[in-house]
């Protein structure tokens, strides 16, 4: 059994949890899995290779060797063979294909297969929504980062803005509210804590504090 040490980052959508995650595996120099990219990559790669999503044995299959690079910098950059798709998995067909991948049981499994492969030594920081209760249950550390919904809904605005993304803000705040029901009633790993989980409420945190904090709890456990 891979016994590399895993930090686990969960948390719902702005709560700060990618960069975070991204800033503490550069500190470490852990690797770093960003699970919630992993669906929207899996779509484009289906997209871009003319895979038939009826066809659900080669989904799965290209979700098994998807060749995945997460970038250290906080933004979400992500390189699929090679070559960097960060935008194009956040597009509407980045989404679109993200959906219809992610109703297929074949690739779901594939994928789970494929976040638990990114645990490797010196140590692995994952982030997403059920790193700690569902795909690391025996990570070392488990974080559940948390933040007001106003808090998050804005945060999205300014990381959509700034990558040159049309946004509205109040449209944010309300799929954001809409995403956290359906996460948190989900019957399949639903968004919540892991119940040995460190909640840090990052509302009112700098990036910096929230990393110290995260760095400081890896080092005492």
């Amino acid at each position: 059994m891979n016994s590399a040490p895993v930090i686990a980052i969960d948390g719902p959508s702005g709560s700060g949890k990618g960069t975070i995650a991204a800033r503490v595996a550069q500190k470490l120099d852990f690797a770093l899995l960003d699970s919630g990219a992993l669906y929207r990559v899996l779509g484009i790669a289906c997209y871009r290779d003319e895979i038939d999503l009826s066809d659900h044995v080669a989904v799965a299959e290209r979700a098994k060797d998807l060749d995945l690079e997460f970038g250290l910098d906080g933004e979400g950059s992500v390189r699929l063979d090679g070559v960097d798709v960060s935008l194009d998995i956040r597009t509407d067909l980045g989404s679109d294909m993200a959906s219809k991948v992610g109703a297929i049981a074949a690739a779901r499994q594939a994928l789970f297969e494929r976040q638990r492969a990114f645990r490797q030594e010196p140590g692995l920081v994952a982030d997403g929504r059920d790193m700690g209760t569902t795909v690391f249950p025996d990570a070392l550390l488990k974080i559940y980062l948390t933040a007001s919904v106003e808090e998050r809904a804005e945060r999205r605005y300014k990381q959509l803005i700034a990558k040159g993304i049309d946004a509205i803000l109040p449209a944010l705040l309300r799929d954001l509210k809409e995403r956290d029901r359906r996460d948190s009633e989900r019957t399949i790993s639903p968004l919540k804590p892991a119940e040995d989980a460190i909640v840090i409420d990052t509302t009112d945190l700098t990036i910096e504090q929230v990393v110290a904090q995260v760095l400081d709890l890896y080092h005492a456990a």
